[in-house]
């Protein structure tokens, strides 16, 4: 076979591969390999060609854009044709571009030595959405078609979905625009938008999507514009295409700023770069802020910034030669599922681990990547031996994204979950989620396996004291997940109360520790023994219970006793503690190793002294009311209403109880139906239902939350009910510090901004909070104000 015939094989090959891939991402929008691998692919084929002129054919994916318009839709004829761009992946292809640029301009440039070589090139620069490409057709400043890139000549008519987006004008603003104008740019959806939207269809048992692009792609593309209208899409114009009836700037970026005065939404990141320096400064400037982006990107875009310049440079087959997409290293790659570990974690938690063939993604060797559960498992359908997608962004821990099924092997394994735990041969259960309501459970499987082994099982015994230890919990300093590994191994620590009973001679004799490290981490531990009360919840790992969790129950509770013996329908009473997580605490509390190890650590000789206990705070002092209370026991066929109606007319439980017994006159009570009655009476004829209310309503009286308890007057916080967020860097103090104190004057910090925002804190570094603020219109303080405000409530520094 001759090197001609070898490399047609291939280019044929290569051919058939890239237009399947065309497909499943332009019309199915379900692409089967990321877009890395595509690249590959299409730059093999791209240098065949090259090397075998003769083979060129005009179907080839290097000689036309995309795929073909979906039959579903009608088809639009691109007048000015849609053309994808160029790809620069390293700094020399940049240079190359920028060089090309320079000499094919050389007759236009200004020299600035003898030979020409110091002149530079205005370039445009904007980030490189990744989102689906349209065409908006204005005819006298009237929105009439949207249409989509297609194959670039022919792309879908999608006139009736690009309407519901929101961020499209359907007639320009202003003045001066011309008679025919279109533009062209990217739909997409931000991150926020990507996940509320996935989250919708988990609930409804829709499909979800692997990434913000396919989301934005599916969204378009549906035949019901309702259900387009329903996702959360954007619009960024990036260019323009036909225009008639009047004229546009000379320069790209002074086009674009015409485009955003008329009302078609513009990159806020769009600047101008001189030379190629410049250009390379905006890439690496927009790489470090990638995440804090509230949209994805993949790279940045150059433009010749100067429209004449860019009618001189022309075209090539299927690419301007004026503008590059200069790409970032890929989040997505290929790679094979080599095995699939289970690790266990403090809650004894079995979860599986995906070992991978080592692939390098967004710079970084990945050979394991984190896999959830085995809901997870099943949904993405894996089994080892599968080719995967996996996924890396920023700090995020690599995920598993898709399974190519093509590329399954016939030795391919299911993944099965190890009936023992694989660390100390305890059986492993899945968890079972109890649904409580209205008198009835429902008991359906979780997505967690557990080890059922406790502390007896050394994996959750050293994250249960790693967690313990940690800056957010105890704060125990020098205490590394490396030294608590020796601490469990060697025995000295079964439990974290053996923390505050290790001695000198046992901490000296672990590696890596001298006279002084001994010293300071015993001192460290010394200095823990006196922890606020939140902390201490927070450290004993209760699940489903955070730091705000935590904070919330000191702070309404007031003492470590109460915790411990609250009823799940107590805890119901404190705000954001719904059922499931008021019987995990309660259930926590009621297990006697758990009781065991908190009352070691309370130990009077040796243990820890909690600050700050209390009484219950004032805000839930008799914060129950009988109605609510008739409405918590969840009698069947009685709301709120009829809550309401039991409560006037008996005035007490006891009352209730024995109403319930006298069907004559249980039977006159106005308001409620018969059924409802029936209920009742059958509710209270349960003994096990009467000694429980009855306990639930003692424990009420006992912590002064009953309606016969005495009300407290509630002294107002300063910052009482507003919501604070904290972005960027704080350089006084840390956000951990900044976040304590305004908690402590009554305010709420959260992650994200929105309308009802307060307030954002503001350092060196802030990014997309900082930009959404302003869009809203949120108050905007730095951090010396913010220093000058807690000082203002007695908290200096």
């Amino acid at each position: 076979m001759t090197d001609s015939q070898s490399a047609a094989e291939r280019i044929a090959q290569l051919r058939s591969e890239l237009d399947d891939h065309n497909y499943r991402y332009y019309v199915l929008d379900e692409p089967s390999v990321p877009d890395a691998e595509y690249d590959r692919l299409f730059r093999e084929l791209k240098a065949l060609e090259a090397e075998h002129p003769e083979l060129i054919t005009p179907e080839s994916p290097t000689q036309r854009v995309g795929g073909a318009a979906a039959s579903a839709f009608g088809e639009v004829r691109h007048e000015v044709p849609m053309l994808s761009l160029g790809n620069a992946f390293e700094e020399q292809d940049l240079n190359d571009f920028d060089r090309r640029v320079r000499e094919g301009l050389a007759d236009q440039l200004p020299s600035s030595d003898l030979f020409g070589g110091g002149a530079e090139v205005e370039y445009s620069c904007e980030p490189k959405l990744d989102g689906l490409a349209v065409s908006l057709l204005y005819e006298n400043g009237v929105l009439t078609r949207g249409a989509t890139r297609g194959d670039g000549t022919t792309g879908e008519d999608i006139s009736v979905n690009v309407r519901t987006i929101r961020n499209v004008p359907l007639r320009l603003k202003g003045e001066g625009w011309p008679a025919v104008l279109e533009v062209r740019g990217e739909v997409f959806m931000s991150k926020a938008g990507f996940d509320a939207l996935n989250e919708r269809q988990m609930e409804a048992g829709g499909k979800t999507f692997a990434n913000p692009r396919n989301a934005a792609a599916g969204s378009l593309r549906q035949l019901d514009s309702k259900i387009t209208a329903s996702r959360p899409l954007e619009f960024c114009c990036y260019g323009f295409g036909r225009v008639e009836g009047g004229a546009l700037p000379g320069t790209q970026v002074d086009i674009l700023e015409a485009l955003k005065g008329w009302g078609i939404p513009i990159s806020r990141e769009l600047k101008l770069a001189r030379g190629v320096e410049g250009c390379r400064a905006y890439y690496e400037d927009i790489g470090a802020r990638r995440d804090s982006l509230a949209y994805e990107i993949d790279g940045v875009v150059f433009k010749v910034n100067r429209i004449d310049y860019q009618r001189e440079l022309g075209f090539r087959a299927r690419e301007p030669r004026w503008a590059i997409a200069h790409k970032f290293p890929a989040r997505e790659e290929l790679t094979e599922l080599l095995d699939v570990e289970f690790q266990v974690g403090r809650t004894g938690a079995v979860t599986p681990v995906a070992r991978l063939k080592p692939v390098q993604v967004a710079g970084v060797t990945v050979s394991n990547a984190t896999l959830h559960n085995m809901d997870e498992v099943a949904r993405l359908g894996l089994m080892i031996g599968d080719t995967v997608i996996i996924r890396r962004a920023g700090d995020v821990i690599p995920q598993v994204m898709q399974v190519v099924a093509e590329r399954r092997p016939a030795d391919a394994r299911p993944v099965a979950i190890p009936t023992q735990c694989p660390v100390c041969g305890s059986q492993v259960e899945r968890t079972q989620l109890v649904k409580r309501s209205k008198g009835k459970e429902s008991v359906s499987e979780g997505a967690i396996y557990r080890c059922v082994g406790r502390l007896f099982c050394q994996a959750q015994l050293k994250q249960a004291i790693i967690h313990f230890v940690s800056r957010r919990a105890m704060d125990i300093d020098g205490l590394g997940d490396k030294i608590v590994e020796q601490l469990v191994d060697k025995g000295l620590v079964k439990s974290p109360a053996d923390l505050y009973t290790l001695t000198f001679e046992q901490v000296i004799e672990l590696e890596g520790f001298a006279e002084v490290s001994t010293r300071n981490l015993l001192a460290a531990i010394a200095d823990s023994r006196r922890p606020a009360l939140a902390r201490f919840v927070f450290a004993l790992g209760i699940p489903d219970v955070g730091e705000e969790t935590a904070k919330l129950l000191a702070r309404s509770l007031g003492s470590l006793a109460r915790i411990q013996k609250a009823l799940p329908e107590v805890l119901t009473y404190l705000p954001d503690v719904g059922g499931e997580v008021a019987y995990e605490i309660h259930n926590f509390f009621d297990d006697e190793h758990n009781r065991s190890v908190i009352a070691e650590l309370q130990n009077p000789e040796h243990g820890v002294q909690l600050q700050d206990e209390g009484e219950v705070s004032a805000e839930f002092a008799a914060v129950a009311t009988l109605a609510g209370f008739i409405d918590k026991l969840n009698i069947p066929f009685i709301a709120a209403t009829g809550a309401e109606k039991l409560a006037d007319r008996t005035g007490s439980l006891d009352a209730l109880i024995t109403l319930s017994q006298d069907w004559l006159d249980l039977s006159t009570l106005k308001g409620v139906n018969e059924k409802a009655k029936q209920s009742v009476r059958e509710y209270f004829a349960d003994a096990a239902r009467v000694e429980r209310a009855k306990a639930v309503e003692a424990q009420l009286a006992e912590f002064g939350m009953h309606w016969r308890s005495e009300r407290k007057v509630v002294e107002g916080l300063p910052l009482a009910g507003q919501t604070w967020v904290l972005t960027g860097t704080l350089e006084a103090m840390s956000r951990d510090v900044a976040k304590e104190k305004l908690e402590s004057l009554g305010a709420k910090v959260a992650g994200s901004v929105s309308a009802k925002t307060h307030c954002v804190v503001a350092g060196p570094g802030a990014g997309s909070k900082l930009a959404k603020a302003q869009e809203l219109g949120v108050a905007v303080m730095d951090e010396e104000q913010l220093i000058k405000l807690l000082a203002d409530h007695g908290l200096g520094a």
